[in-house]
């Protein structure tokens, strides 16, 4: 499995530190005391669930940091479903509010409520599925019926709750029409074409004859890989924490229902691994194959120039499967120089070191990027995923004393911070819809017709790939 090679001491840095309110006070336990937050070097790493969520509540004088914010509504999942979350912050407005009424301060008050209609505003915008649950969406009317109660005079506290209420529905809408659709297209495995169990007729069109040139069909991958990242959010990949955790005894909402955008995106990688194998085992001709493994290469170079490594990952692995891998005599015509660089990228030894360093290079290509192109940063998926797992597994949730393991939640949040921002690009590829059309609904073969083709074309050498010609006859 990959492993991360974070060491917390040193990666956790000022933007993901938790202290940063400027001009907005402190807020934080005392000393000693259950509910105390713990911190080191000015960075909070620990606290109990209730601390937590009090630090989360502005006041007069104090706001959350943004990064904050994210981390705690991200993470207080693992512990507490989001409407009783959500229920909590309300008792603490309550309580404030009832302390600054009892000093009879009409402009703090107002002051407090704008913070508080903020937080909320952050709260739907980064985590709107929250609020498709009943319970959330009742707690957050009770909680902003509360706050208008003092803003009779020029309504700006009212106005922005309707602005954030607006916008909060317009999201539940449109991704309760993205689930509609997504379960119409569940049905067929995998969201590919056809499945075959035999080769199919040879005047059948193949890829070079919908698009011939390496980079354009790149180009169209990557638009592909950024549609189905998009529909990604970052509750649906801490289900890969929440998931797992035996502990606690709430599952957050996803554990309850499948996140097909994870799944679907899993598939994609699958099905473009069988459509390279496909393409390459039923060419008859050893000259056209080998002209279609060069295509391959090709291909998968360009997705890397792009920072395409999800695709570049899945061709790679599509060669490398055991149909194609076989095939000796049309390897040795291949020139396979550009191919061991690629492998040489994606080279497992090391913790997958030298995708690591090409990873952060186009992350670094990104971060000063003066166009569209350049921003594109599309990680390998499964490895991403399993980073995140490793995270989980190797820092337990709780502490000895029974405070939450923040620490472990800031570096966690970091990355699925990063892994967001690389799927808000937008594609600055035109889309051609032929080819989309064929990478996305041509036929593939089953593993069981690939080794057939595989051995119509170079026949076994051995005793083990006899006996199983033999079978598969």
């Amino acid at each position: 499995m990959p492993q991360t090679s974070v060491v917390f001491s040193s990666i956790l840095g000022p933007s993901c530190s938790g202290q940063g309110q400027p001009g907005m006070g402190e807020r934080g336990g005392g000393a000693g005391g259950s509910g105390d937050l713990i911190f080191q070097d000015g960075r909070l790493i620990s606290g109990s669930l209730e601390a937590l969520m009090e630090h989360l509540v502005p006041t007069v004088d104090y706001y959350p940091d943004r990064t904050y914010i994210f981390t705690f509504l991200l993470s207080s999942r693992v512990f507490i479903p989001p409407h009783d979350l959500l229920a909590r912050v309300g008792q603490l407005c309550v309580e404030q509010r009832q302390q600054l009424e009892a000093g009879s301060e009409k402009a703090k008050l107002k002051s407090f409520s704008a913070k508080i209609v903020q937080l909320l505003k952050e709260w739907t915008e980064a985590f709107p599925f929250d609020f498709q649950d009943e319970k959330a969406m009742a707690e957050l009317k009770a909680i902003t019926h509360r706050v208008t109660q003092c803003d009779e005079e020029n309504g700006t506290v009212k106005k922005a709750i309707s602005q954030m209420t607006q916008s909060l529905l317009l999201s539940l809408a449109a991704r309760s029409q993205l689930q509609e659709l997504r379960e119409k297209l569940r049905s067929p495995a995998m969201d590919k074409g056809p499945v075959l169990k035999a080769k199919p007729p040879a005047a059948q069109k193949d890829i070079l004859g919908v698009c011939c040139d390496p980079l354009v069909l790149a180009q169209q991958l990557t638009h592909i890989e950024l549609e189905r990242v998009s529909s990604i959010h970052p509750e649906d990949l801490m289900q890969i924490v929440s998931h797992m955790d035996s502990r606690d005894k709430h599952r957050c909402r996803g554990d309850m229902t499948k996140t097909y955008s994870l799944e679907a995106y899993d598939n994609w990688f699958n099905c473009l691994s069988m459509l390279v194998a496909t393409e390459v085992c039923r060419v008859v001709k050893k000259k056209h194959r080998t002209r279609m493994l060069e295509f391959f290469i090709d291909v998968a170079r360009e997705c890397f120039n792009i920072g395409n490594f999800n695709s570049m990952m899945a061709i790679i692995s599509g060669m490398n499967l055991s149909p194609v891998a076989r095939l000796k005599k049309t390897w040795s015509k291949v020139k396979t120089a550009k191919f061991d660089v690629l492998e040489h990228h994606m080279d497992p030894s090391s913790n997958f070191c030298n995708y690591r360093t090409a990873l952060q290079g186009a992350t670094q290509r990104s971060q000063t990027a003066n166009s569209s192109r350049e921003k594109i940063v599309i990680p390998v998926f499964n490895l991403f995923v399993k980073d995140i797992y490793f995270l989980h597994k190797i820092h337990t949730n709780h502490l000895p004393n029974g405070h939450i393991n923040f620490k472990k939640f800031w570096e966690i949040s970091r990355q699925i911070h990063e892994f967001m921002t690389w799927t808000q690009v937008e594609c600055p590829f035109e889309k051609d819809k032929k080819i989309q059309s064929y990478l996305l609904t041509a036929p593939i073969y089953s593993e069981e017709a690939l080794f057939i083709a595989s051995f119509e074309s170079e026949g076994p050498e051995n005793h083990m790939e006899k006996d199983s010609w033999k079978t598969l006859r």
